[in-house]
């Protein structure tokens, strides 16, 4: 009998510091609300259970105060810090990763992700458009890369991206390029709301 398949649990990364935007990311509205609480409720469609990963040291404000969360682990910068407080919390599931500053993806972005899983692999991927790189904030991680992430991270080797680019793992095209397009300045979240009304 075939081992059942790990459960997907989903986590939105909001834990980055937002120097460029100057203000919260987690916080900006495309939709009338709160865009960690948007993707919250995305990955919900998806998976088991959803957190939100932070920094301890970032109390969650407004609505955001209601759902799960897990703090990232200290001592590693960037994604890599939320990414490995998931699999703390739970080492058993696959994990659904979802930056908050990913303002384009869209329920049709992570059903097809979910639908190309590949649990045998390490991790399911999309491709970015620009330099067809694995794009490792809106991928999921099966619960045998926990181990080499651990390792990477003891290395000083922070970069979730040129991880999964050693690995083998499930690569796919984005049904739009524009899903995996990040905003991360005053300008560019100005032009996504411009976009979005469209």
């Amino acid at each position: 009998m075939p081992d059942k398949e790990p459960p997907i649990y989903g986590l939105v990364l909001i834990g980055g510091k937002s120097t460029r935007m100057n203000s919260d990311k987690a916080l900006l509205s495309y939709r009338g609300r709160p865009h960690a609480a948007h993707c919250y409720d995305l990955l919900s469609n998806h998976c088991d259970r959803v957190y939100l990963s932070t920094r301890s040291d970032a109390p969650l404000k407004g609505s955001l105060e209601a759902l799960n969360v897990v703090n990232d682990v200290t001592d590693v910068p960037g994604p890599m810090a939320g990414i490995l407080a998931a699999f703390e919390e739970e080492s058993q599931a696959a994990w659904l990763v979802l930056a908050c500053d990913l303002p384009y993806v869209t329920d049709t972005t992570l059903e097809r992700l979910v639908a190309a899983r590949d649990n045998e692999n390490f991790a399911t991927v999309y491709a970015s458009p620009e330099d067809r790189k694995p794009e490792p904030l809106c991928a999921i991680y099966e619960p045998r890369i926990r181990s080499i992430l651990q390792e990477s991270a003891a290395n000083a080797d922070y970069s979730p991206r040129n991880l999964l680019s050693r690995l083998d793992i499930s690569l796919l095209d984005a049904h739009d390029p524009r899903d995996l397009r990040n905003v991360n300045t005053p300008e560019e979240y100005v032009a996504a709301l411009q976009e979005l009304k469209k």
